[in-house]
């Protein structure tokens, strides 16, 4: 795998419980690692529900392989948020891994 690739820095975060000061939790997601990777994206549509129009974009996040990645984890990216859909053991050699992902903006 060329590092040259790999020119994005993100953070893989996984779904957690955080403490509300009320005695409650609140659903937030923690940060498992920051890493390098690249965002190729690979689809898109726009459809409006509700009076407000929306964008989904469908992409890959190519990354160093790491066990133990879950589609209910999350990646963020400056101000994007991607969904895991599916992870990827490229050539099963534990050496490249791509993300399925899914973006969807609110306009």
């Amino acid at each position: 795998m060329r590092a040259g690739r790999l020119r994005h820095l993100m953070w893989l975060k996984e779904p957690t419980n955080t403490a509300d000061g009320m005695g409650g939790t609140t659903p937030t997601h923690g940060t498992v690692e920051v890493f390098w990777g690249s965002v190729e994206p690979l689809r898109g549509r726009e459809w409006v529900q509700s009076g407000l129009e929306n964008s989904e974009v469908s992409g890959k996040i190519v990354r160093r392989y790491k066990s133990g990645i879950t589609p209910d984890m999350i990646v963020t990216f400056d101000s994007r948020t991607f969904k895991i859909v599916s992870v990827i053991n490229v050539d099963e050699r534990n050496i490249e891994q791509e993300l399925m992902v899914v973006e969807k903006v609110i306009i």
